[in-house]
């Protein structure tokens, strides 16, 4: 038989018994002569039209098990049809069947509590079946609030996992003891290492969406144990396409992962959509991200500009493919090979393109290296950055966002002070334009490229030493999805001139991230990797710095962002004169460069506050504490 007969026969085999029940409930369970005549006269009548309900609105094509809510509450509602139809039909036409209304009510209750048995039956012997899979599933614990660990624990017992969910362990809104999907819950507060030993678990699974201390803090908790830990995708980022639903075991981005932005979606969409974008720097670890977080907010066109052929080869493909698998519209999609320096290119890429909205992320950032090559420092971060600032304006950009840098606080060497050199410039312009050029300060994003992540990786690679400089070194981490949801979320928050600074959280020892990687490379220090400690480099700082003193009164526009107090003492003239001068020097040797570079950034400094008394700031003593 085809599964529509069986189907239909179940319906009606259903109907059947639910008419006879409700008849027996009717008549003190006594199956009276007139009870029998009222059943012989409208069980087919009753039947048939409730079994083509169930085909015109396809109820049969619902598997019971994998029945949900909806389809309980879909079959709930055929029956009341079912009902109220017959009853509409014995009022309407004497021919029919003379049914006592009270048998109809029973009737639909009885034939709704049948078919939502069934579904819940046939769901709990899968869900019994899936977890009863012998000696080789493995006990693991699900870590996390109620929300996620019910989407996980689904997930779990809807498949052919390994794995057999042994417990979960609420992390928050626990209401005391109980069971999800007849799973044991367990408050966090009875410890994770007895709940561990409790259950003999050999896995946790942790929602990815967890704050990188309490990810930090379980997997420890799991070391102790010998127990693994593993990260699983929240539905949300399996619907947005950046994971498949499977366990990855943790990474450095997961310890230092914090609370999830809250954005303001709206505001961002408003200065996005159906705009054309223009990203600077787009094959790069910030611009990339930056385009694909722009596709989710409708914009009509995103032109990605960089200097790098196989960067811009690697986004055609990648953005090529994410267009394909869009279930709506996709963006237009413009790759640019130029150099922003090249001031003809760009004028040209602007008057083909017209932008409203640019973001500026193309520079030059590995610090030693730029202490090496001023001359590729300033011409790329200074006046690269003058260029497309100058024709943002001449082109009436509605928004320009700059990415800048911790380091261009008091810097200390020459990325750091050319990004002081392009914020001032920005902010010069940005007095006399309608365009709203904004800059965004934060300090660095983990795995980018050439940063100490990646290092410290091939570093281990290789079986070590893992080289950090200093073991009193601190930095601002962050995540690159974050800072840059962060960004977007400054170009709608930003008004022209703003220089808006990311709330970086506290700052992370380098020689403790080191022991981290190591750490979750299976390996142990200093058993299996030691850390050599070779002492700054040329224009590194022990303690890099978000504010400069004036700016350590800044507001909240955001809780993460903070907007810095205005300066008005570096006027459009001044600022041209000191961008005249490293012209003039831009061909002379990198001792003359550098040393002129300096006397600009200084008399640039002395304009935003005076110099910190000390080489630790009170900002990053508080923050540190």
């Amino acid at each position: 038989m085809t599964r529509l007969a069986i189907a239909v026969c179940c319906y009606a085999a259903v109907f059947a018994v639910s008419l006879l029940a409700a008849l027996l409930l009717r008549f003190d369970f006594v199956l009276t002569d007139y009870a029998r005549e009222v059943y012989h006269e409208s069980v087919l009548v009753v039947v048939l039209l409730k079994v083509a309900i169930v085909l015109f609105s396809r109820d049969w094509r619902r598997h019971l098990r994998y029945s949900t809510i909806h389809d309980l509450t879909w079959s709930t509602a055929i029956c009341v049809v079912g009902g109220i139809l017959v009853a509409a039909l014995q009022l309407a036409h004497e021919t029919m069947p003379r049914i006592p209304r009270s048998v109809i009510a029973n009737d639909t209750m009885l034939s709704a509590a049948m078919l939502a048995t069934l579904r819940v039956l046939a769901n709990s012997m899968r869900t019994f079946a899936t977890n009863r899979q012998g000696p080789k599933a493995e006990l693991a614990l699900i870590y996390g609030s109620e929300a996620d660990a019910i989407s996980l624990l689904t997930a779990i017992q809807s498949g052919s996992s390994r794995l057999r969910v042994v417990g979960v362990v609420c992390a928050k809104n626990h209401h005391g003891p109980g069971l999800i999907g007849g799973v044991p819950l367990f408050d966090v507060s009875e410890g994770l290492s007895r709940i561990i030993d409790r259950t003999r678990a050999v896995h946790v699974l942790l929602p990815s969406n967890l704050p990188g201390r309490t990810v930090r803090e379980v997997q420890e908790a799991c070391l102790q144990h010998g127990v693994e830990a593993h990260l699983v995708p929240t539905v949300d980022e399996i619907h947005a396409r950046r994971f498949h639903l499977r366990m990855r075991d943790i990474t450095i981005d997961d310890l230092l992962r914090r609370e999830p932005n809250q954005l303001d979606l709206n505001g961002i969409r408003a200065v996005i959509r159906n705009k054309v974008v223009m990203v600077t720097g787009a094959a790069g670890s910030i611009g990339s991200e930056v385009c694909r977080q722009l596709v989710l907010f409708g914009p009509r066109k995103i032109v990605l500009l960089d200097q790098s052929e196989f960067g811009i080869f690697q986004m055609e493909q990648e953005f090529c493919a994410v267009a394909r698998e869009l279930n709506r519209p996709a963006p237009a999609f413009e790759f640019i090979l130029e150099d922003i320096t090249d001031e003809l290119a760009m004028k040209r890429v602007f008057m083909q393109h017209r932008p409203a909205v640019v973001f500026h992320a193309a520079a030059y950032k590995h610090v030693p290296l730029m202490e090496a090559n001023p001359q590729a420092a300033i011409r790329n971060n200074v006046f690269g950055t003058r260029t497309l600032v100058d024709l943002a304006h001449r082109f009436s950009v509605e928004r320009f966002v700059m990415i800048s840098t911790d380091k261009a606080v008091r810097p200390t060497n020459v990325m750091g002070a050319t990004k002081l050199i392009a914020e001032h410039y920005l902010h010069s312009v940005a007095c006399r334009s309608t365009t709203r050029f904004i800059t965004v300060r934060f300090g660095n994003v983990l795995n980018s490229a050439g940063s100490v992540v990646p290092t410290f990786r091939r570093q281990i690679e290789e079986g070590g030493p893992v080289t950090v400089t200093d073991p009193e070194m601190l930095r601002y981490f962050m995540t690159i999805p974050e800072a840059v949801q962060l960004v977007l979320q400054s170009a709608a928050s930003g008004e022209g001139g703003d220089v808006l600074i990311l709330d970086m959280g506290e700052p992370v020892r380098i020689v403790d991230l080191a022991k981290d990687m190591i750490r979750l490379s299976g390996l142990s220090y200093p058993e299996d990797i030691d850390i050599v400690f070779t002492g700054l480099r040329p224009g590194e700082k022990l303690y890099e710095e978000l504010f400069y003193e004036s700016e350590e009164c800044a507001c909240r526009v955001h809780e993460k962002i903070f907007r810095a107090p205005r300066q008005p003492n570096v006027t459009p003239d001044s600022i041209l004169q000191e961008l005249q001068s490293l012209q003039d020097h831009l061909n002379a040797s990198r001792e003359e460069l550098s040393e002129m570079l300096w006397r600009v950034t200084s008399r640039l400094v002395e304009l935003s506050s005076e110099p910190a008394a000390d080489s630790m700031p009170k900002l990053i003593q508080k923050r540190a504490a």
